[in-house]
C-alpha cells in the first residue's frame, strides 16, 4: 500500500503501474489470443506490451507532461531536459507469453542525469518495489535491505542469459560456470527488473548480466542502492545504464563478483 510519506511524484508512479498492472493480467488470462511479433532474436512483442506502455503514459504523462520518456516500445520521445521516464511495460516478455507469472511493470524517473524514483511491480503477487534516492527502498509498505552476506561460497546469484546476442554467450558461459562453482546457486529467471528488486530485497545476494538495456534496469537499480547495496557497470563504472552490462550486490560481495569478472575477462 502506498506510505503517507511518498512523494506526489512517487504517489503518481505507484497509481500508473497499478492501472498499468490491471491491464498486463487482462491480456495474461487471454494470452493465447495476443498478436505477438518479434522485433529481433529471441526479443518477441505483444500488444499486451503496447497498451499496458499506453496506460502508463496516459497517468505519467497527464501528470508531468513536460517530461521525455524513453520506453522500450515507444523509444525515445520528448526533451530530457526536465526529466525523463524510463520504462519497461513487461519486463519478461518471453515469461508472461509462456503463462509463466513472473514479470513486472518498471518505471524509473531520471532527473539531472540520476535515477530519483524507481518502482518495479508485480501485478500477480501484487508485490509493489519502491525507492525514491535517499528515502530508502520498500516492498510495499515495508522497508528493505540486501542481505549481510560476505560470502560468495553462501550466495544465490541471479542472471540473464545473452540470447538476443550469440557472440557474447562465450564470455558470459565462462563467467556463469565461475559462479556456479563458487556459489550456493544461480538463478535465470527472466526478468531483469525483478532479480534487482529480490537483490535490493534480500532474496538474491547478487546480480549481474550483459546486452541489457536502459528501460531493463533502471528502476531496480535505484532499489538495491537504496537498500543499502552497491550498483556498477563491469568495470566497476557508474555507466551501467547505457554501457548494456550491470553487477549489483551488497559492497562486499559486489567487489568479490567484480574480481570474478576480471578473472574471465568480462570486465
Amino acid at each position: 500500500m502506498p506510505s503517507m510519506n511518498q512523494s506526489p511524484v512517487l504517489n503518481v508512479i505507484v497509481r500508473a503501474v497499478r492501472k498499468a498492472g490491471q491491464t498486463a493480467l487482462r491480456h495474461f488470462d487471454f494470452r493465447h489470443q495476443l498478436e505477438v511479433k518479434q522485433k529481433g532474436r529471441n526479443d518477441p512483442v505483444s500488444n499486451a506490451d503496447t497498451d499496458v506502455e499506453r496506460e502508463l503514459l496516459y497517468h505519467l504523462n497527464k501528470a508531468y507532461p513536460t517530461y521525455g520518456v524513453l520506453a522500450e516500445e515507444g523509444g525515445e520521445t520528448g526533451s530530457s531536459e526536465a526529466g525523463q521516464w524510463i520504462i519497461d511495460p513487461i519486463d519478461g516478455t518471453t515469461n508472461f507469453l509462456h503463462g509463466i507469472p513472473h514479470f513486472a511493470v518498471s518505471v524509473a524517473l531520471l532527473l539531472e542525469g540520476e535515477i530519483q524514483v524507481g518502482v518495479v511491480y508485480n501485478p500477480v503477487t501484487d508485490e509493489l518495489f519502491s525507492a525514491e534516492k535517499g528515502r530508502g527502498a520498500f516492498l510495499n509498505d515495508r522497508r528493505i535491505r540486501v542481505r549481510d552476506n560476505r560470502n560468495l561460497s553462501q550466495s544465490l546469484l541471479a542472471t540473464g542469459f545473452p540470447s538476443r546476442n550469440p557472440d557474447a554467450l562465450e564470455g558470459f558461459l565462462a563467467s556463469l560456470r565461475k559462479f556456479l562453482l563458487l556459489t550456493e546457486g544461480v538463478r535465470r529467471d527472466g526478468s531483469a527488473a525483478l532479480d534487482l528488486a529480490y537483490t535490493a530485497a534480500g532474496r538474491f545476494d547478487g546480480y549481474w548480466e550483459s546486452r541489457i538495456h536502459p528501460w531493463d534496469v533502471a528502476a531496480g537499480s535505484l532499489l538495491v542502492q537504496e537498500a543499502g547495496g552497491f550498483v556498477s557497470d563491469f568495470q566497476g563504472g557508474r555507466n551501467f545504464l547505457y554501457s548494456g552490462a550491470i553487477l549489483a550486490a551488497n559492497p562486499i560481495l559486489h567487489g568479490r563478483m567484480l574480481e570474478v569478472l576480471r578473472e574471465v575477462g568480462l570486465a
